[in-house]
C-alpha cells in the first residue's frame, strides 16, 4: 500500500507538524519513514502507524483505487 504524498502533507499541515515530529511520534525507524514520504509500498501496520499519529484514518492518507 502506498500513501499518497499530498494527503499526507495535508494532514501534517491540519495538525501544524513537521516530518521529523512525525516519524518521532509514529515511532518509526527513520528508513521506513522516507519510504513513506517518497511513496514507496509500505506495510498496513506502518500505515496505520502513520494515521494514528496524525489521528486521521488510513483510508484518508492512502489511494484506494491504485489497490
Amino acid at each position: 500500500m502506498k500513501i499518497n504524498k499530498q494527503k499526507l502533507y495535508i494532514a501534517m499541515a491540519n495538525i501544524c507538524i513537521t516530518s521529523n515530529e512525525l516519524q518521532k511520534k509514529s515511532e518509526l525507524p527513520r528508513g521506513t519513514f522516507l519510504n513513506v514520504i517518497t511513496g514507496k509500498n509500505v506495510r498496513p501496520a506502518t500505515a496505520g502507524k502513520i494515521a494514528k499519529a496524525l489521528n486521521v484514518p488510513v483510508e484518508q492518507l492512502v489511494d484506494l483505487e491504485s489497490d
